[in-house]
């Protein structure tokens, strides 16, 4: 099958196909009339195995892993259930980031909405930012780390 066709088969689309075949994920065959690559199931297969990945939060180059894993006939189960180990406690610290951000951000609009809008004079340049507080040092290094 084409690219088109493994797209819609897939559920992506033909440019998603294309960019996993560029980074060694999927492997198509050559039509050697046309040049037009050409898959199979097994790349059918391969491609919602991907998405599946994906889905889990797995980079292209952690499923390229993964991938070279089952293709030399390992397991990759030890190496997932790693990766995902080691990756949960980061997401939940994102979550905590975003959070707080919600809330500064709650905060600041509940406190702008009745102030009026200004404009800059050349001592300020937006007084609803300049008028929130300013965070403290160690909250500065948590959401750039």
């Amino acid at each position: 099958m084409k690219v088109s066709e493994l797209a819609r088969l897939a559920g992506v689309t033909a440019e998603t196909v294309r960019h996993y075949t560029r980074e060694g994920l999927l492997h198509p065959e050559r039509d050697p009339e046309n040049g037009y690559q050409l898959f199979g199931q097994v790349d059918l297969e391969r491609l919602r195995f991907i998405q599946r990945a994906r889905t889990l939060g797995f980079g292209v180059a952690e499923i390229r892993d993964i991938l070279a894993h089952a293709d030399h006939g390992d397991s990759p189960c030890p190496l997932v259930r790693d990766l995902l180990a080691s990756r949960l406690p980061e997401i939940r610290a994102r979550i905590q980031e975003l959070e707080a951000l919600a809330s500064r951000m709650e905060q600041a609009l509940d406190a702008w909405a009745e102030m009026p809008d200004g404009t800059p004079d050349g001592h300020s340049l937006c007084r609803l930012i300049e008028s929130f507080p300013e965070p403290l040092a160690a909250d500065i290094g948590k959401e750039t780390s």
